[in-house]
């Protein structure tokens, strides 16, 4: 038996994942984390006293290499005896539809099937194969990003799901291990290109990161993974006190939450946190995944200010908190028409919009596939920081893209028939001599270079508010 196998067994008895009876369905995308996931809990079925169904879905969003992953997982579960839920779902058009991320969509539809394939099967159980590697790189993205509670525990070992619970058993072993598994057990996943690329920030944390912290402990998974575990319990428990706490100094409706900040004050820094992230989740629904600890820090800014008895804060999707002496209000509203806007932007930085959309700037080298007018490369050397993104304004002109002289940016508006109310907030971005550099999603100017070797850009995106790219919850 393998080190893996006493590994994972241990794991799964220490934590109590599996149960006599259960009823599990496994995640399966061809790939070695999930085949070998499969592979051993189809081994140890009898031991467990489980049964298995595996679910595959094809994003369609690599061709005939997509759908031969499918086939292979197929055949996999064939050559087993194993019961295969297959569901082929079109990202690429969804995502376009509904105005989100390629990875955003496909986690949301994938967890869908999941979720309808447990509801059919009367399945109690969603197996995923998340490893420790995919533990370390989470973490420090999140902590990078300035995540804060228990967003910095990373990727949970278990939480409930409408119809069961969501586990992962692999979260004690490494992906080196996983890949020896494969080996012995003689497995032929298949490798997806794209994980290779460090046009993702996971994959960057993969392949540069993620090497150093092994070096220097051997061990560092699972240092993180008790790390994670202890931060969920320490969040428990203080999510409890928190709540108990709030009932004290809150009033909330389905649409607001208003504190007293006298006695929302009394209660202690830890506390006053939690119950800031509190009302953002209940307002939210779900946590966005642009709130920040900088918006934490505002927030507890604003409350305590003496001699700020009144104020305001824009929060991402059109969330404002209002202060008025001892009492502050969080609620979202309608944007006011033409309100004017102005903010500034430097390399690193996210300005949300009060459309509901934002701008993010990095300085690098030029990402080749150039996302249509919802992203600009433009050379450092060409423009001044900081960039602007502010509303029009009467007289604006720019030099667009492919053509001599300058248009009128009213002249845009009409061209692409933007709507009157729109064209009033619509953001425009300029560099800091006011040069018109780009109307995200209409227009870019000639500023907009293309890709030259050893070059380095200012890349900016344009794209909704919503959750950032990582690893599921």
């Amino acid at each position: 038996m393998l080190s893996f196998e006493v590994k994972v067994a241990e794991f799964i008895k220490k934590h109590e994942l599996l149960k006599k009876g259960d009823a599990l369905l496994i995640g399966v995308s061809g790939g070695p984390d999930s085949l070998a996931l499969a592979d051993f809990l189809s081994r140890k079925k009898e031991y467990y006293s489980i049964s298995i169904t595996v679910a595959h879905v094809d994003h369609m969003l690599r061709g005939e290499e997509s759908y031969n992953d499918l086939k292979f997982v197929q055949e996999f579960c064939r050559d087993r005896g194993i019961h295969i839920a297959t569901g082929q779902i079109n990202i690429n058009e969804l995502a376009h539809t509904e105005g989100k991320g390629i990875e955003e969509t496909a986690r949301k539809y994938r967890y869908l099937f999941f979720e309808k394939t447990m509801e059919k099967y009367k399945l109690n159980k969603l197996v995923l194969g998340h490893h420790g590697d995919d533990q370390v790189e989470t973490i420090m993205m999140r902590l990078t990003r300035g995540s804060s509670g228990k967003g910095r525990a990373g990727i949970p070992l278990r939480r409930k799901l409408e119809y069961g619970e969501l586990i992962r058993p692999f979260l004690c072993i490494t992906k080196e291990e996983i890949e020896e598994y494969c080996h012995f057990y003689e497995l032929s996943p298949r490798r997806d290109p794209s994980n290779q690329s460090e046009e993702y920030t996971r994959n960057r944390f993969r392949r540069r990161v993620l090497p150093f912290l092994k070096k220097e402990n051997g061990h560092v998974h699972e240092h993180f993974q008790r790390f994670s575990e202890e931060i969920l319990e320490d969040e428990s428990f203080l999510q409890e006190l928190t709540v108990r706490e709030m009932n004290k100094v809150w009033n909330k409706t389905d649409e607001e939450i208003s504190i007293h900040i006298g006695s929302f004050s009394t209660m202690p820094l830890p506390l006053q946190r939690r119950g800031i992230q509190l009302i953002l989740n209940y307002l939210y629904k779900e946590n966005p995944g642009t709130f920040t600890a900088v918006h934490m820090e505002a927030i507890l800014k604003l409350l305590k200010n003496p001699h700020q008895p009144s104020g305001k804060l824009h929060l991402p999707l059109g969330l404002k908190v209002t202060r008025s002496y001892e009492t502050c209000r969080f609620l979202f509203e309608k944007q006011e028409e033409n309100v004017p806007y102005e903010f500034r932007i430097n390399d690193g930085d996210i300005v949300n919009l009060p459309n509901g959309f934002m701008i993010h700037m990095i300085k690098g080298k030029h990402p080749e596939k150039n996302q249509g007018n919802d992203t600009i490369c433009i050379e450092v050397n060409d423009i001044e920081l900081p960039l602007v993104v502010r509303t029009k304004r009467i007289g604006d002109r720019m030099k667009v893209k492919g053509l001599n002289g300058t248009k009128k940016v009213k002249d845009i508006f009409i061209d692409k028939k933007v709507p009157i109310d729109e064209r009033e907030k619509w953001p425009i971005v300029t560099d800091r001599k006011g040069n018109i550099l780009w109307l995200p999603q209409l227009k870019k100017s000639c500023y907009d270079k293309p890709p030259v070797p050893n070059r380095v850009y200012y890349i900016l995106k344009y794209s909704k508010q919503s959750s950032s790219r990582g690893l599921p919850n």
